[in-house]
């Protein structure tokens, strides 16, 4: 069958069915995504015409278009991303943004400003800031060694390994005791543990503790700003993602934490996404 026909006749949304087909050329026959209009009328046979069904079939069953094509494009990026990490996401962007922000706003009297990104996952978050702010020293913090595996291939992909350092623990312990940072950032388990929409979706295929805390979503967030008293600087800032619904109780944690110059940050979608504050 054609390309066009293939294309026409799938059940997949046209953006994913475009990023799988794409993704089975270039596997295949090292063709770039424009064939799929230059060369429509192309016959798809044997091992391309398997991969292709095989991929149509699994997204069709939920799999993530991510973990199914291996990569992820996240804040002028490309990662690499597999089951053992969550997939990033744009919103995610955001705690990049502020950091980068608070970067330009001391880099006139710091000149390696120390930047701590806590559960890195694949990397996503120390990655994106290391790419373009090339003055800063990293430290990127994981639990899951898989997910480390993970991050320090995409930072040798990226040429950021001299960069960023990888670090493994959970949370805070990854750390040596007087380690102090000018920006903590962190994207932590925040789902409670009987929230529906774990069983929907994506997120049905991404690994469940990167998802949920396994209680009422806050208890890694308080673990955060609670310890990160002991690891910013004075004057430092800490920001946090968080569920849409919990920016109050994040800024209350802030708030008693004793941390001041709490705001809260609103995503793409105008929804309360991030809070950050200053100790």
């Amino acid at each position: 069958m054609s390309l066009r026909s293939l294309l026409g006749s799938t059940l997949l949304p046209r953006n994913e069915a475009h990023i799988l087909m794409a993704y089975a050329l270039d596997k295949h026959f090292r063709l770039p995504r424009s064939t799929l209009v230059s060369r429509d009328e192309m016959e798809l046979r044997g091992l391309a015409l398997e991969e292709w069904q095989s991929l149509e079939s699994r997204r069709l069953n939920g799999e993530p278009v991510a973990y199914l094509i291996g990569k992820r494009g996240f804040h002028k990026i490309e990662l690499r991303v597999a089951p053992g990490v969550l997939i990033p996401r744009p919103e995610t962007e955001l705690l990049v943004d502020i950091a980068l922000q608070e970067i330009k706003r001391i880099e006139g009297n710091i000149k390696h400003p120390k930047i701590l990104d806590l559960g890195t996952g694949s990397g996503a978050i120390a990655l994106a800031i290391a790419n373009e702010a090339s003055n800063t020293q990293v430290v990127a913090t994981d639990q899951s060694t898989e997910a480390l595996s993970i991050a320090k291939s995409n930072a040798n992909y990226l040429g950021l390994e001299k960069q960023v350092q990888l670090a493994q623990g959970s949370w805070y312990e990854a750390l040596s005791e007087d380690q102090v940072f000018d920006v903590i950032l962190s994207n932590p388990p925040y789902i409670a543990n009987q929230d529906p929409h774990l069983n929907q979706g994506d997120l049905r295929f991404e690994p469940i503790d990167a998802l949920t805390d396994h209680s009422t979503g806050l208890s890694c967030l308080e673990i955060i700003i609670m310890g990160g008293l002991k690891h910013l600087k004075s004057g430092g800032l800490i920001a946090v993602e968080h569920g849409y619904d919990q920016s109050d109780a994040v800024a209350g944690l802030m708030s008693a934490a004793g941390l001041g110059d709490i705001q809260i940050h609103y995503d793409l979608a105008s929804h309360p996404r991030v809070v950050s504050a200053r100790k």
